[in-house]
């Protein structure tokens, strides 16, 4: 018994390639198809309801269960990260407390492919006694949410991408494809620029590179490698050695930056013969080094770096003093690059 379920497992593992193939482009086709008939049949309602979103006072509240949930929960998701704030509701919980986080100003968009979800229809009409305004995506305008809907948007499809025309699969792609339009076009009318993407995805590459200032990972105070005009070289190699950075600044008494001193001028130095005892570090120092200003993004301080391929930069304020320094180390951690 043992032996022949075993071979039955192993029987059914075993599949047909050039069928899986052939499904799976069906599939891929099928989903296709559903969203271009969605952009064919584009009308006036979608723009009423991204004017109503616009005109929202509140926020947007995206609905649904089962499939259709989880498509919302994206919708949702990317409406907020796009500069729509929105926030997911499920509908069998607003029956037990949660429509209290519905509002009167608020829109409410509403999945279902039947149009005929129970939950669903159980609080759409509370939402509006509310004022809420309600935008149904559906794939049957003449259904009981389509029939409460201040706008109806059409997402109904040929069939299914399931061989049994049961599994909701075009159907939920054409309704994420629909949230996405809807955000992009509402990201499009707020003027929604990559500087606000960014504000609201602090954690992610494009955040860092956006919001991450050279003040917030530069080297400030006693970390910073400096020596006066007035040092020697020996002093400058031991200063470069104190704070490894593989340099030091040259400042005057004020503060003032007078020029730089590097890994590379040393070695320079050394080929010219020059004896390192008694040169003075203003002799051999490169004068008008590069430079970037706190504030300046920390991104920039990276395009500095690669047009001029140096490894470090030191950061002065408007009058020319030196505030700090910073290298591709510290940019590293950062994240920046």
């Amino acid at each position: 018994m043992i032996r022949s379920r075993a071979a039955a497992a192993e029987n059914r593992a075993v599949i047909d390639a050039v069928q899986t193939l052939q499904l799976a482009r069906e599939v891929l086709e099928i989903e296709a198809q559903a969203v271009q008939g969605l952009a064919a049949r584009l009308d006036e309602r979608f723009v009423q309801a991204v004017q109503l979103i616009l005109a929202c006072r509140g926020r947007v509240v995206v609905s649904g269960i089962g499939k259709s949930g989880h498509v919302a929960r994206k919708i949702a998701a990317t409406l907020a990260s796009t500069g729509t704030p929105a926030f997911f509701v499920h509908p069998a919980e607003a029956r037990h407390g949660d429509l209290g986080m519905i509002q009167g100003e608020d829109v409410m968009l509403a999945l279902s492919y039947s149009g005929e979800s129970d939950e669903l229809a159980a609080i759409v009409p509370l939402v509006k006694r509310q004022g809420a305004k309600l935008i149904v995506l559906s794939g049957n305008d003449a259904s009981t949410l389509g029939r409460h809907a201040d706008v109806f948007l059409d997402a109904r499809v040929e069939r299914e991408a399931c061989p049994m025309n049961l599994s909701p699969t075009a159907s939920t792609t054409a309704a994420l494809a629909m949230g996405d339009a809807l955000a992009v076009a509402l990201l499009d009318a707020r003027g929604f620029g990559r500087e606000d993407f960014a504000r609201s995805h602090p954690g992610g590459a494009l955040g860092r590179q956006l919001l991450t200032r050279v003040a917030d990972v530069m080297r400030s105070g006693a970390a910073i490698p400096a020596v006066t005009a007035a040092a020697t070289l020996t002093d400058a190699v031991l200063e470069m050695s104190r704070k490894g950075m593989g340099m030091t600044a040259i400042v005057d008494e004020g503060g003032a930056l007078q020029g730089i001193f590097t890994d590379g001028d040393l070695r320079r130095t050394f080929e010219r013969g020059a004896d390192v005892r008694s040169v003075g570090v203003a002799d051999v120092m490169t004068r008008a080094p590069r430079t970037v200003n706190a504030e300046q993004l920390a991104v920039e301080a990276v395009q500095i770096m690669d047009a001029h391929k140096v490894n470090q930069l030191l950061v002065v304020d408007d009058q020319g003093s030196l505030v700090g320094a910073l290298n591709t180390h510290d940019l590293l951690r950062a994240k920046v690059i």
